[in-house]
């Protein structure tokens, strides 16, 4: 019985392994208010999401910026866009090709209440 039962937790584990390999992984860069700039926090998060993106050269990166609803809709919607761009132009310095990423900005169409929360860039990395 001891042995059935360790059988099925081992196989429990490897079967939750697969499920978590075959998930995107994400990351989510934040900058500070009006800001496009990359701080030292958000550079560690995308150097780490390069590294994982060369190990699986078939993976895709996408990207998706996000602003508050702090402002103009017009002024918004330009910073996510601004912010996605220096992400993508940040994960290609590290060695990440241009053509593996895709960029969208949604602005503050999809924001979370709190505005620190809200100004983001989210980095999917998934399936070809």
């Amino acid at each position: 019985m001891r042995r059935a039962v360790l059988g099925l937790a081992v196989l429990v584990l490897a079967l939750s392994a697969e499920v978590r390999a075959a998930e995107p992984m994400r990351t989510i860069v934040y900058f500070s208010s009006w800001s496009a700039l990359i701080d030292k926090p958000a550079q560690n998060a995308i150097d780490d999401m390069a590294a994982k993106a060369k190990a699986r050269a078939d993976a895709r990166l996408a990207l998706i910026g996000y602003a508050s609803t702090v402002g103009s809709t017009a002024a918004n919607t330009l910073l996510a866009e601004l912010r996605a761009q220096v992400v993508l132009d940040a994960l290609v310095a590290e060695g990440v090709p241009a053509s593996r990423i895709t960029l969208r900005s949604v602005g503050a169409t999809n924001f979370v209440l709190d505005p620190i929360e809200s100004r983001r860039v989210e980095i999917t990395l998934g399936e070809p």
